[in-house]
């Protein structure tokens, strides 16, 4: 089945003569793409007041008939997503499919009408953000990133007090993923696809490869040609925090290092990943464990400032005051033979910089990142995490995995979304789709 140029404008045309949903009417919406985070989206949207669960899409027959059971027995199903793009009784899709797939059906969704609740990260290369962008400016389509934080209240809260300068100037963020699945996971033979699945479809604009179990249902996140592994998979939520919370577009610079060093199976991206993100006045460094748990004291996102400390997840925050004392009375002092070693002279007292702060998750996250989305759909507003803040964050997550890939520091211009004097890194910003998707896009992009 082709998608025309001409098949898309006529389907956006309708869509532009419907009617503005009032605050009262019912979503329709389908959904794309029934894995892991595609079951939780059903369940979240199912939640809610005001939508019809109208529509489920899947490649693979099993998963199609358990998206429809869950979602009910109204819902149509389809194995082609463009055949749910042509149904004009859809206003909304939400898409949960590998990450190659997430840029070409965003923007051929908002062609076709359709508000977007696309997951994260947003895109499998720099480029395709900004034709996300486009796309949604164009056809006027509000598109909302599945970075659910930002629609967290202590979340709010804490970028609120960041900004205010409860921990002083911050100039240092931290963060890591650790967790150990040695050996890793195996390296079977390529196959036949399962019964039930179209595999052609799922590669989509990917490029043509045998296929391996290892490299369809949820393990396409460790090859090249889907994903970017850790970094664009939980960095991308954490690196989102920090430019909300700091106010920026992207990173002056990146270095990063690491490889696939131990886990025993035919994956491609890092088991192990050290990332070093320098921004205006404040650096960023993001860990990757694949193969060690550790104490888990790497885990988290950290900011430091210049009054104390906050750590910030999705269980709530905690500010951290550092005491006054005169620099001074921190220099080491020695006083005699071991018995503790060298000491330090008596502070100033327990005077603090600042106020320590405790506070837990009040809302769920993933319920109010819906209904932010549903609330936009009918207001016509920018939701909190509008598709212009996904694309420079994972544009951030691209180049820390661009710098890996080539061995060395990438500069990057923010305003020019360009690399700085390097040609051979700035050729991983684009990638080409294989036919007839790269027709689609073209015609698209037009």
């Amino acid at each position: 089945m082709s998608v025309t140029r001409r098949s898309f404008l006529g389907a956006m045309t309708a869509a532009a003569g419907r009617r503005v949903l009032g605050a009262n009417d019912r979503v329709q919406v389908g959904f794309i793409g029934y894995g892991l985070i595609g079951a939780q989206h059903v369940y979240d949207f199912k939640s809610q007041h005001d939508v019809d669960l109208a529509a489920l899409c899947d490649v693979y027959e099993p998963r199609l008939q358990e998206g429809l059971a869950a979602c009910g027995p109204r819902a149509k199903g389809y194995r082609d997503f463009r055949r749910l793009l042509d149904d004009r009784d859809i206003q909304a899709v939400v898409i949960s499919t590998p990450d190659h797939w997430h840029a070409l059906m965003t923007i051929m969704a908002c062609a076709a009408g359709k508000d977007v609740y696309v997951e994260k990260p947003l895109t499998l290369f720099v480029q395709e953000g900004r034709w996300m962008v486009n796309a949604a400016r164009r056809y006027r389509r509000c598109v909302q990133a599945g970075t659910q934080q930002r629609s967290g209240k202590h979340y709010q809260d804490a970028v609120g007090l960041l900004r205010g300068g409860h921990i002083g100037k911050v100039h240092s963020v931290r963060m890591g993923f650790f967790r150990n699945v040695m050996p890793g996971f195996g390296a079977p033979r390529d196959s036949d696809p399962p019964p039930g699945m179209d595999y052609d479809l799922w590669l989509g604009p990917a490029p043509v490869r045998p296929y391996n179990k290892n490299r369809s249902l949820y393990h396409f996140r460790w090859f090249w040609d889907y994903s970017g592994g850790q970094m664009t998979n939980l960095g991308a939520h954490e690196i989102d925090v920090v430019h909300w919370a700091m106010q920026v577009k992207g990173p002056a610079a990146v270095s990063s290092c690491g490889g696939r060093f131990v886990l025993q199976d035919n994956g491609e991206t890092p088991d192990t990943q050290d990332a070093l993100f320098e921004y205006p006045g404040f650096t960023v460094v993001c860990s990757i464990r694949e193969a060690s748990l550790g104490r888990g004291l790497g885990e988290g996102l950290q900011f430091f400032g210049t009054k104390g400390s906050m750590t910030l997840s999705r269980s709530g925050y905690q500010v951290f005051a550092d005491k006054k004392a005169p620099p001074e009375n921190q220099i080491p002092v020695f006083r005699g033979h071991p018995a503790g070693g060298p000491e330090r002279r008596p502070g100033s007292g327990p005077d603090l910089w600042t106020e320590t702060r405790v506070e837990r998750a009040s809302n769920s996250l993933l319920d109010s990142h819906v209904r932010n989305f549903l609330d936009c759909v009918k207001s016509r507003e920018r939701p909190v995490a509008d598709v212009e803040d996904a694309h420079r964050t994972a544009t951030a997550c691209h180049l820390a995995n661009i710098s890996l890939r080539v061995g060395r520091k990438v500069r990057w211009d923010s305003e020019k979304e360009e690399i700085v004097d390097d040609r051979e890194a700035s050729a991983h910003l684009v990638r080409p789709y294989r036919k007839p998707w790269d027709d689609v896009l073209d015609s698209l992009n037009h």
